[in-house]
């Protein structure tokens, strides 16, 4: 066995070791959900960080970059940490002050049961991909580090138990405190990778120089129709979509006071905006420090540039840093992105339908976060060759037609009404989802097209004549 393995092992433990003393502090569903909204700032910071410094963002989005420059993914570093911070700015005061589970709960006290149930569904589907790019990306992980050793299979599935264990006891207490100690070890981790590498291509300097040299930072679309349309698409999706996520709610939600929620999840924005260039700056680096390998991977699996470049060029202890970084960054998303929609179907979905007291819905909750377990290592193991960055850019539209305008507009419009949100909630899915299906020859987003399709709804559908019970605000 070598070093490298022994410490990638050594940290493993240690994770699962936090995640397990975690535990202990769980004793209602409220301390599963979110923490007893007790977390301090600092590990409130560190938890909204985490929510998309996953292997979407240290592998994926850096195989992007050095292919399509910083206009093919500005998308994500800006749309991410834009999203934490409206989220900052506009809602996590309200909803902190409304004293909710979950986000679900929301669009009941706001509007119906209906509408809960409706939006709900949609928020879990879309943690399928999300949370298979994780799963993915650790099945990656282990085949590098055993040098093909485990399978990729395989390493999902052993991935997928070791985020399991200790999400499934501790909760959102076992996220926090992992995700505190596992962004420690990215932060120190990327930088003294970010250092290393920059001096073997030549310093920090001359690979920025290069890199806009080579038309990298070109960031603006075309000035078309179709470019400008399908940008603004893409933003939107990573900004307003992520907004009504379970996992964004219950890591500001879960903070002491509605003040640290919304610092925390400002900080957390701007950090992940910071820090989401180091991938794309050691992506580049590796162009040019071997230029053979990264055109060979280019064309075969381009998530495999900055891992094989470590591998290949750097000392073991750099190399011990950069997987543990790296394992940091995927297994902290991947806890957080385990647990909301497992507590979100339970509460907003299966407490509808079969009444439960508070340790009925604890343990149910623990049941449905092992079956969603299983659920996305198999969508995993079958979606094997889809890019981690487009299993997780797909996630954001589902929320993004459904969710989001009955979320804003219930929070800031008093007219909003049930019947309006219901127009919403189906009028967005169901332009989304025919656009996707007939709309290849338009120059419209599908995305976009539901977005606006949701907004004319929720309008439309309050002004007019109203046929069903209406829930004003309080």
């Amino acid at each position: 066995m070598t070093t490298l393995a022994v410490f990638v092992i050594l940290y493993l433990a240690v994770s699962i070791a936090i995640g397990l003393f975690a535990s202990r502090r769980v004793k209602t569903s409220g301390d599963y959900a979110n923490a007893g909204r007790s977390l301090p700032l600092y590990i409130v910071i560190a938890t909204v960080f985490a929510t998309w410094f996953g292997s979407e963002t240290v592998l994926g989005i850096p195989a992007k970059f050095v292919k399509d420059g910083l206009g093919g993914v500005i998308e994500d570093p800006f749309g991410a940490s834009m999203c934490l911070v409206l989220v900052g700015l506009f809602f996590a005061r309200k909803l902190y002050r409304m004293n909710l589970l979950t986000i679900g709960d929301y669009y009941r006290q706001r509007y119906s049961r209906t509408v809960e149930v409706l939006v709900s569904l949609c928020i879990v589907v879309s943690y399928l991909g999300w949370v298979s790019a994780q799963i993915t990306a650790l099945g990656l992980v282990f085949n590098v580090l055993s040098q093909g050793a485990i399978a990729m299979s395989t390493g999902m599935c052993i991935g997928a138990a070791i985020v399991l264990v200790y999400t499934l006891f501790g909760g959102m207490w076992s996220v926090a405190l992992t995700d505190f100690f596992q962004m420690s070890i990215i932060a120190v981790g990327l930088i003294y990778i970010a250092y290393l590498v920059s001096g073997m291509a030549g310093g920090a300097q001359h690979v920025v120089a290069h890199a806009a040299a080579a038309g990298k930072f070109h960031v603006a679309p075309a000035l078309n129709s179709k470019d400008m349309l399908a940008f603004a698409g893409a933003i939107v999706t990573m900004m307003f979509g992520s907004i009504p996520q379970q996992d964004v709610f219950q890591r500001v939600m879960s903070a002491r006071s509605e003040t640290i929620g919304a610092a925390g999840s400002l900080s957390g924005g701007v950090l992940y905006f910071l820090f989401a260039f180091i991938p794309m700056f050691l992506a580049y680096s590796a162009y040019l420090i071997d230029p053979k390998m990264v055109a060979s991977l280019l064309d075969t699996d381009a998530q495999m540039i900055l891992p094989t470049l470590i591998l290949n060029n750097t000392p073991v202890f750099a190399q011990v840093m950069f997987f543990g970084a790296l394992l940091s960054a995927i297994m902290s998303t991947a806890s957080g992105t385990l647990l909301a929609p497992s507590i979100t179907l339970t509460e907003n979905v299966l407490r509808e339908y079969f009444p439960m007291n508070d340790r009925q819905l604890l343990m149910t909750t623990r049941i449905v976060v092992v079956c969603f377990a299983f659920a996305v290592t198999a969508f995993a193991l079958i979606s094997q060759g889809t890019p981690i960055y487009d299993m997780v850019g797909n996630a954001y539209k589902v929320t993004l037609v459904t969710a989001f305008v009955p979320l804003v507009m219930g929070l800031y419009w008093k007219a909003a009404t049930n019947q309006g949100a219901l127009c919403a909630v189906t009028g967005g899915l169901a332009s989304w989802l025919l656009m996707e299906r007939f709309g290849a020859g338009s120059i419209w987003p599908p995305q976009l097209v539901g977005l606006l399709v949701s907004f004319a709804g929720m309008v439309l559908g309050s002004r007019m004549p109203q046929f069903m019970p209406v829930r004003m605000p309080a």
